[in-house]
């Protein structure tokens, strides 16, 4: 693999790149780090400052991940409402300490996209908070904004504005359709462009209509690609010691994740094969059977695992059936297949199947709920749920984040922060506020 910081050139551009492989991310020239240097046993963000703009899911859940990997990331929020999301439930975390013991509690919503960051209660309608947003800026490697195009302009937030004041700031703008482009002003929500991108046709039983995903799975994505979009331009600003703009839409992302599909329909010019339910276009067996008091997922995807499962449910004869010896017979035939495989599947539990099959080599899967899956046993094993000491819910468990290092534990290190709950820290430490000046913004309404 090349080092990257190897191959470049002398002058200031490597002044900046060796500021960030020994002391952080930005420039040698501006502020001190909060957090540790990078090493082995830190975080991979470890020294990264985020400033976060963003509300609902796609933007905070890009954040969130920046902040798993070890970033210090600044949540702004309406000082009295907070993040649309906190008033999202029920369900609610119920607080049984502190002031607010007589409110609803803290949203479920809220709490699975917000962990590892610090919330500053702050309104830029004022003047004021514009000031503070300003200099937060300045200390700040990356913004991430989720406003309609344009919307930031008027308060001096834009990305051609904050470049002047910190021309090294990456600045991530996520919008439902782009800065450009004919619906660039619409409200991209992430039903709405999993309708109008093609995901919603695509989705659900075969006969059936169109439906949603049951997870907002473009919000999502949309935050994957700009996390991922905002660490390479963070790579190239080592380069250029210059920071860039970065615009993410949800409509470009569901696109781009139509992936096979889409190539097959810019391929063959021709209309997709519509809905599937959990069975596959092109491969038979592929999809969910009923069993006796469930369903079972099975995969056979070649004609090896479809042998498998021919001995599996004791019909080896179906192996040297004409009509099923190969996979294009078999999708030929699909209908008559797959409802002898059900007609063997319903003679036995899930579990019963789970133990048949178990080291068979064939890919299978019980369809399990939502609290199915948060009790799994492998999930558990994978430390994919924690236990964390809530300020005023106490403890509360969440999902952890997904990934392992081999030399870094990302973790939840702090949990989903209480509204303005590092309003002071931040303006103290990271600008150098003072305790009569947070007063005095508190008493006008700029701070909570």
């Amino acid at each position: 693999m090349i080092n990257l910081l190897n191959h470049i050139p002398h002058g200031p551009v490597w002044s900046i790149a060796r500021c960030a492989k020994l002391n952080g991310w930005k420039s040698c020239t501006q502020r001190s780090f909060s957090s540790a240097l990078l090493s082995s046993e830190s975080l991979p963000l470890a020294g990264l400052r985020v400033l976060d703009m963003t509300r609902v899911l796609a933007g905070p859940y890009c954040t969130q991940i920046l902040g798993d990997l070890g970033a210090e990331v600044i949540k702004i929020e309406h000082p009295i409402r907070g993040d649309d999301t906190r008033a999202w439930g029920p369900p609610y975390a119920e607080h049984i300490r502190g002031d607010a013991v007589e409110g609803p509690g803290e949203s479920a919503y809220f709490l699975s996209v917000n962990r590892n960051k610090k919330s500053l209660g702050l309104s830029f309608a004022h003047p004021s908070g514009v000031d503070i947003l300003h200099q937060l800026a300045k200390e700040c490697d990356v913004l991430v904004e989720n406003y309609l195009p344009g919307t930031l302009k008027k308060y001096g937030m834009d990305y051609e504005t904050l470049h002047k004041i910190n021309p090294s700031l990456t600045y991530a703008s996520i919008t439902g359709y782009g800065q450009t482009g004919p619906y660039r002003m619409r409200a991209g929500y992430d039903v709405m462009v999993e309708a109008e991108m093609g995901l919603m046709h695509i989705t659900g039983s075969r006969d059936g209509p169109p439906v949603k995903v049951g997870v907002a799975v473009t919000d999502l994505t949309t935050g994957l690609y700009t996390s991922n979009s905002i660490l390479a331009a963070l790579l190239g600003r080592i380069r250029t010691g210059k920071g860039q703009h970065i615009d993410v839409a949800l409509s470009d992302c569901q696109v781009a994740t139509l992936s096979n599909l889409a190539s097959s329909a810019l391929i063959s010019g021709k209309k997709d094969s519509g809905r599937w339910g959990t069975a596959h276009p092109s491969i038979v067996p592929y999809r969910a059977f009923k069993t006796a008091d469930g369903d079972i997922l099975l995969g056979g995807g070649n004609d090896k695992l479809y042998g498998i499962l021919c001995d599996k449910i004791k019909r080896p004869e179906w192996k040297a059936d004409e009509r099923f010896t190969t996979n294009a017979m078999r999708v030929k035939n699909r209908d008559m297949l797959e409802q002898m495989i059900e007609v063997e599947t319903k003679k036995k539990t899930t579990a019963e199947w789970l133990n048949i099959l178990e080291g068979s080599g064939m890919p299978y899967a019980a369809i399990n709920d939502i609290q199915g899956t948060l009790n799994h046993d492998h999930v558990l094993a994978r430390n994919m749920v924690v236990e964390v000491e809530h300020p005023t819910c106490g403890p509360m468990k969440l999902v952890n984040t997904p990934v392992k290092f081999s030399d870094s534990d990302p973790s939840i290190r702090s949990p989903p922060p209480t509204l303005g709950q590092h309003t002071d820290e931040i303006l103290r430490d990271v600008i150098g506020m003072s305790e009569s000046d947070i007063h005095d913004l508190r008493e006008e309404g700029v701070v909570a």
